[in-house]
């Protein structure tokens, strides 16, 4: 199953609104219920009551909620960036730039210092 499918079921499981789950995730309404069709249509169950005013889960739904997060949590595990390394890259002075400023002699580009 597709990874961005369990999101997509948790996230909608966790808020119980479609709404609210599809401006979490930066999705359409109309994706975000074709994501929950085609999980329930691959789980061979129904998930989510969608019948009522307001959206509650199954029992199948309830266990299946359950794997999705433990799944996801292996996929996160194993796809996580490695490391960066200790250190960094060494940077050297090279003597760019300005030369201190000393008393007494003129400043530079100029012709005569004022007294």
């Amino acid at each position: 199953m597709d990874i961005s499918l369990l999101r997509h079921y948790v996230t909608v499981a966790t808020e119980l609104d479609l709404a609210k789950a599809a401006s979490a995730l930066g999705v359409s309404h109309a994706t975000l219920s074709g994501s929950l069709n085609q999980v329930e249509a691959l789980v061979g169950a129904h998930l989510i009551n969608r019948a009522t005013s307001t959206m509650s889960l199954t029992p199948a739904g309830e266990m299946f909620l359950a794997t999705a997060v433990a799944e996801i949590a292996a996929y996160d595990a194993a796809n996580k960036p490695p490391a960066p390394k200790a250190g960094g890259k060494a940077k050297a002075n090279k003597g760019k730039g300005r030369a201190p400023r000393v008393k007494g002699e003129p400043l530079p580009y100029k012709k005569r210092q004022s007294r």
